[in-house]
């Protein structure tokens, strides 16, 4: 062998057994076309090129004779679904917000509101208008206690105390 040349035979291995290994939940040695068995031998003995070789794996799979399964889980996304109603969130002067302001969730998603202040607290909806909205509206909350609702559609939800309306927050369902 001439220095610069490389020799392609354990690439080629490692793809035939990855290919194999990939269409064995799908066929068996004997529905495997000649054709494909020769492309495969004719590219590990150079005979044919890269991109025909590639040319080939892509027929078969566009032309469903190699059905590629998708065991990629997607990542696990964290839903925070609880907002703290945090200590001091009754102080107008306090930076005590809801935590967090703004809680972005998918639709059908629990939200749970908790309630961490030493004084009592509500969670009531708002329309669009700022209005009282009945679509949500909790007992008083004491330190300790938890309030829950469903969100079933996406839409922004404005709420906030009725014991201190300078604290709102906000819900964003998509």
């Amino acid at each position: 062998m001439e220095y610069g040349q490389r020799k392609t035979y354990i690439p080629v291995i490692v793809f035939l057994v990855l290919l194999v290994s990939l269409s064995v939940n799908f066929a068996n040695a004997e529905t495997v076309p000649e054709w494909v068995k020769n492309t495969a031998l004719w590219y590990g003995e150079g005979v044919v090129s890269e991109s025909e070789f590639l040319n080939m794996i892509k027929f078969l799979i566009q032309n469903d004779i190699i059905a590629l399964e998708s065991e990629i889980a997607a990542p696990a996304v964290q839903i925070n679904t609880e907002i703290i109603i945090p200590n001091g969130n009754f102080d107008v002067s306090s930076s005590a917000f809801y935590l967090p302001l703004n809680l972005e969730t998918p639709v059908g998603t629990t939200v749970v509101w908790a309630n961490e202040d030493t004084v009592p607290h509500t969670i009531q909806s708002q329309d669009e208008l700022g209005k009282v909205s009945a679509l949500f509206n909790s007992a008083p909350l004491n330190t300790g206690d938890r309030f829950e609702f469903t969100f079933e559609e996406s839409g922004v939800y404005n709420y906030f105390c009725s014991f201190h309306p300078w604290r709102v927050g906000v819900v964003t369902v998509k």
